[in-house]
């Protein structure tokens, strides 16, 4: 009996954990901020179990069948926890309080249980032995295996069935204590077959949850252990987001990655080898192929997921002309920041084209130690060019990035170009030496010309250069004033 019990101990802790996991990266997903999130739900989740630690000692009778209950309201609230978040996340909130007390109530009422049958101090030390083990168990499948496996409502639904499961069992491992067991009995099976069928309809569950995030058809939706990644579609026009966030529109996506990449590749004479960081869906590499000179494309991007899709599915392969299939490009599936930093190859072009900085893991990619180690490798007649926001909506996040690249040692090159999806956008051109407009550019572009390129680099007083900080790695000022822009502008 002993070893069952500190098995559900165990699992007990690995549950609670994995509905924290599941909190904070849901709130990163749909909020942004992951620091700050994932600070805020650890905070509640510790206060709220020692609530209901303390809660615990007023629990004086029937202390295994209040621990059944326990489970099985865990098994319910934490199982479609995942669910409920992303169908009402602005209103749902305020159940992860519960489901954080009821966590705290376990242990110590599984101590109180078990403490005829051990010392004091052998029941502390193998509870809490067992407690931690489930916790370090749960801290490393959820990245490694549930949530590119299962997904975060499968996810949620397992450990609520795990949840139910010891119920279920606690009614058998402490039938001496409990003086009917029957109805309990057959309240842990209505509860794992309620969470088995969530289980198996979690796909239609998660496509109902997503379409009041999403305004047009999910034709695919997928959590990588990077990110959550949704395409949808409405008659020709099909949209990436990465985390909720809009990342290219297919309709005017060619204003975007006409305007990222040939302002600066074209004014560089026989550029040999390019560096893509980021731009996991070729369509920056889509434009790079147009130069016939250019012998050697490597592509960092993080998600592997990400460059399969783009490299494999039929309607993506025609936005980006199958790009990533092109022998003269090289995909490496890395962190760019240690990429770069242990990487020893000069490029004539380095492109950097990262999501918008809404958290401290993106915003380390926009910091001066990362633009100074990606300097490192541009060769003598290169530029660098950086995606930096919109000057129009977040006009001191765009020369904030401005002013990271001038104190990186850089001469740096500001533009702007109209893309309907997203209004005003920005770029930042880079390099140790001046930057003279080209004379000419790939035939067949549907939107740059060599006419209008002066005009790109004129900002009219909206959008005026202002004096802003660097963004340092160890303070990243960047995704403050960025979450500040976008909230008065959503405001």
């Amino acid at each position: 009996m002993g070893l069952l019990v500190f098995i559900s101990v165990l699992l007990v802790a690995a549950c609670g954990l994995i509905y924290e996991l599941v909190a904070g990266t849901l709130a990163s997903y749909l909020v942004g901020d992951s620091v700050f999130q994932f600070s805020t739900i650890i905070g509640t989740y510790l206060f709220a179990m020692g609530i209901g630690s303390a809660l615990s000692r007023y629990v004086n009778r029937g202390l295994a069948y209040r621990f059944v209950w326990i489970e099985l309201l865990l098994g319910i609230v934490g199982g479609f926890s995942s669910a409920l978040l992303m169908l009402a996340f602005a209103f749902t909130q305020g159940f992860e309080l519960i489901l954080y007390v009821l966590v705290g109530l376990e242990i110590p009422l599984l101590m109180r249980i078990v403490k005829d049958r051990y010392q004091f101090r052998d029941v502390i030390a193998h509870v809490l032995t067992f407690d931690y083990l489930g916790a370090l168990g749960a801290s490393l499948l959820f990245p490694i295996l549930l949530v590119p496996r299962l997904g975060l409502v499968r996810s949620a639904m397992l450990f609520g069935l795990i949840n139910a499961a010891v119920a279920l069992w606690s009614t058998f491992l402490f039938a001496n204590q409990l003086s009917a067991t029957r109805g309990l009995r057959v309240a842990c099976l209505l509860v794992l077959f309620g969470l088995g069928t969530g289980f198996a309809e979690a796909k239609r569950i998660t496509a109902t949850a997503e379409d009041n995030i999403y305004a047009d058809e999910i034709i695919f939706a997928r959590d990588t252990r990077y990110q959550h990644l949704v395409l949808t579609r409405f008659k020709d026009d099909l949209r990436l987001f990465l985390n909720s966030h809009l990342q290219f529109s297919s309709r005017d996506e060619y204003r975007y990655h006409e305007a990222l990449v040939h302002p600066g590749l074209a004014a560089i004479p026989a550029p040999r080898r390019v560096l893509i960081l980021g731009g996991g869906d070729g369509l920056a590499v889509r434009e790079i192929l147009k130069y016939p000179l250019v012998e050697s494309i490597t592509l960092v991007d993080l998600d592997p997921e990400m460059t399969r899709i783009f490299s494999s599915n039929p309607m993506l392969t025609r936005l980006n002309a199958s790009s990533l299939l092109s022998p003269r490009v090289h995909v490496i599936n890395a962190d760019a920041f240690p990429w770069v930093a242990s990487n020893a190859d000069n490029f004539d072009f380095i492109v950097i084209d990262f999501p918008d900085p809404t958290n401290y893991s993106l915003g380390k990619l926009y910091t001066t130690a990362f633009y100074r180690a990606v300097a490192r490798h541009l060769s003598a007649q290169g530029f660098m060019v950086v995606q930096s926001t919109s000057p129009m909506f977040a006009r001191d996040s765009f020369w904030c990035i401005a002013q990271t690249l001038k104190q990186s040692g850089l001469q740096t090159f500001p533009y702007h170009v109209y893309v309907p999806s997203f209004g005003e956008w920005g770029f930042v051109l880079a390099g140790t030496h001046e930057y003279l407009p080209p004379k000419s550019l790939p035939t067949g572009l549907r939107f740059v010309s060599v006419d209008d390129l002066p005009a790109l680099f004129q900002f009219p007083p909206d959008m005026a250069p202002l004096s802003m900080p660097a963004n340092q790695l160890n303070s990243q000022i960047l995704v403050r004033t960025y979450e500040n822009d976008w909230k008065d502008i959503s405001h």
